[in-house]
């Protein structure tokens, strides 16, 4: 597999981007390109709420090019497609995503990336919530959660270390640990891909819906 691949991630920040691409560049994958999808005025990406100037710092932390597409939710599928176009032009022949088990997300992506020659990759399909968060805290990762949902997670979760913890905590309180039905969002800031810990820095706290979000700078 190695050599056959040239590769982008579809990177939030989170967790399970990170631990797709980590499996992903232990099997030997070359990947060449984060990808993240922003709002339409490119002030956040989409989901995680983080800033284009921390997505770039990750592409720099891994030796990698951010690719990034702004869009509403009206024309984010056209955009998105936009920048398959302009990766596998760049000779991009896989894509790397961190979906676990939601069939509609994974028929999504593939729609999508349908039109080209890349081929979808989830390296955590199909495998049990439980295994996958554990092995990304001993892995050696770090994260802190950045973003949650109001109506199903306690505001002051926001900001805490994702460890083993705050694990058992979630489940004590009925929270899918794994957040992959978008009961909250993380953010990793060091881990055995990381050259050096990505420093970040608390501005303020904001409201978009139903959304608490930590507004994060580099620090």
């Amino acid at each position: 597999m190695d050599n056959l691949y040239k590769a982008f991630c579809s990177w939030s920040g989170g967790k399970d981007s990170c631990l797709s691409l980590y499996r992903a560049m232990e099997k030997g994958i070359k990947v060449k390109y984060l990808f993240t999808m922003f709002t339409e005025d490119g002030n956040r990406s989409r989901g995680h709420g983080l800033n284009l100037e921390i997505m770039k710092k990750y592409a720099k932390l891994f030796d990698m090019e951010l690719i990034y597409g702004q869009a509403t939710w009206n024309n984010y599928e056209n955009i998105f497609k936009e920048k398959m176009y302009l990766l596998e032009d760049r000779g991009v022949n896989m894509g790397i995503f961190g979906d676990i088990d939601i069939d509609d997300h994974r028929e999504w992506v593939r729609q999508a990336c349908s039109h080209t020659g890349i081929e979808v990759y989830h390296p955590l399909w199909k495998e049990s919530r439980r295994k996958i968060i554990e092995e990304f805290v001993d892995e050696g990762f770090q994260s802190i959660i950045v973003t949650l949902n109001s109506k199903l997670v306690p505001k002051e979760y926001l900001g805490r270390v994702f460890d083993k913890s705050l694990i058992e905590e979630f489940r004590d309180l009925g929270i899918d640990p794994c957040g992959e039905n978008g009961e909250f969002h993380t953010a990793v800031i060091d881990g055995p891909i990381f050259k050096k810990p990505l420093k970040l820095n608390q501005n303020d706290i904001i409201k978009v819906q139903n959304y608490w979000m930590l507004d994060l700078v580099l620090g």
